[in-house]
């Protein structure tokens, strides 16, 4: 059952932090490699003024629980934070420090799959009586089993097995008791329906304020992933042609809304690949509203111009500040609740593509937040769009 006490998501203005590359980090160490670079909870407090000053009432902070990836998508423990990041204590200090200044905070929670290096799966891994074992999905005659997608590193957690959704159930509860205003729900598109139903009813009963954004990304999809993958009826969307209204179906009355891809697609289209975009904009415009008409009016859709997992979209439009702006300004001008991904507002950009079969790749999209180098004079820009959007809100 769908939140009716989110509304406050409704006035959201949201900026996406990338904790390793954000703040903290050692300015001294190769971005363009795989590793930890320092970035903390302690960085992201320490710029909280400069958070408050741009406009933002509402944070998306990275996943910060144990891990063996720079990135915190590789999970060892779902109920610990990893020290590279911080402690409890810094988690409890974040919080309170944004809360203090009217700024909620939704957390990144992975329950689809967790790293190969996860205790539990290590003990289901080497023995077959293992209690763990169910709670993956194993071949009975060997040790090949369900992965997040095809990455073997991922193993892919059997969430309609009772013990492990209990687990998983806990565990996004213990993180909202912290204080957390919400979660951001990594591949929604993994679990099962029936598991969403029941989480989501789980964390409305002790939490009926916090709201639950999926990612419902299909982009690149193959078929040989269609095993992996929890949606309802995937073998004869498949056949149809998955589409992102289908998907998006699949949440509605469930959660609180899904990240919108079809916005990032279509602002792409009519603003970063058009020579003279101005001409579209009366054009995309409609299209958005088509697009908001088939939603429910308490459905969310939080829109992005760019995320850690593609191109920037200043990349995309060949470093064009303009296009930026223009489309920056046409997003804040939109009824559902903007994204700022970390950077965007200093107009970051990269120089090599993101492509899902170049390895490392994304790591273009997760440059550190050049503080040395700040375009002042977008930042400004960026305050005007904000403090715009609020006062047509009011």
């Amino acid at each position: 059952m769908k939140s009716s006490s989110s509304s406050w998501f409704s006035d959201a203005i949201l900026y996406h932090i990338f904790i390793d590359r954000f703040a903290g980090y050692d300015e001294d160490k190769d971005w363009q490699q795989p590793d930890f670079m320092g970035g903390n909870l302690k960085g992201i407090v320490s710029k909280a003024d400069y958070l408050t000053e741009l406009g933002i009432n509402s944070l998306w902070v990275s996943p910060f629980y144990k891990t063996d990836a720079y990135h915190g998508y590789h999970i060892t423990d779902f109920v610990e934070p990893d020290p590279r990041f911080g402690t409890i204590e810094d988690i409890r200090n974040l919080v309170d420090t944004f809360h203090q200044k009217n700024t909620r905070i939704l957390l990144d929670f992975v329950p689809n799959h967790c790293s190969a290096h996860h205790p539990y799966f290590q003990a289901a891994l080497h023995d077959r009586k293992s209690k763990y074992r169910r709670w993956f999905y194993f071949n009975r005659n060997n040790k090949r089993y369900k992965t997040f997608l095809t990455i073997r590193e991922l193993p892919k957690l059997n969430l309609d097995n009772p013990e492990t959704r209990l687990y998983m159930i806990e565990a996004a509860k213990y993180w909202l008791s912290m204080g957390f205003d919400g979660l951001r729900l990594d591949h929604a598109i993994g679990p099962s329906h029936d598991f969403w139903k029941r989480f989501s009813s789980e964390i409305r009963t002790s939490y009926p304020d916090a709201v639950l954004i999926g990612e419902a990304w299909l982009e690149g999809l193959r078929f040989r992933h269609l095993k992996t993958l929890g949606i309802r009826y995937k073998y004869w969307r498949w056949i149809r042609g998955f589409r992102f209204r289908d998907i998006r179906v699949e949440y509605q009355n469930v959660l609180d809304g899904v990240l919108d891809f079809y916005f990032r697609h279509r602002i792409t289209e009519f603003i970063a690949w058009k020579s003279a975009h101005e001409k579209f904009t009366n054009h995309l415009r409609q299209k958005m509203l088509d697009h908001y008409a088939q939603v429910p009016e308490d459905f969310y859709l939080p829109s992005f111009i760019d995320n850690h997992d593609m191109n920037r979209f200043m990349f995309d439009t060949g470093q064009n500040k303009e296009k930026l702006k223009a489309a920056l300004a046409f997003q804040f001008s939109l009824p559902q609740p903007p994204i700022i991904y970390y950077g965007t507002e200093t107009a970051l950009s990269h120089t090599k593509t993101v492509c899902g079969h170049v390895p490392l790749s994304d790591l273009q999209a997760r440059k550190p937040m050049p503080w040395n180098e700040l375009d002042h004079e977008m930042i400004e820009f960026v305050k005007v769009q904000i403090a715009a959007r609020k006062q047509r809100k009011k």
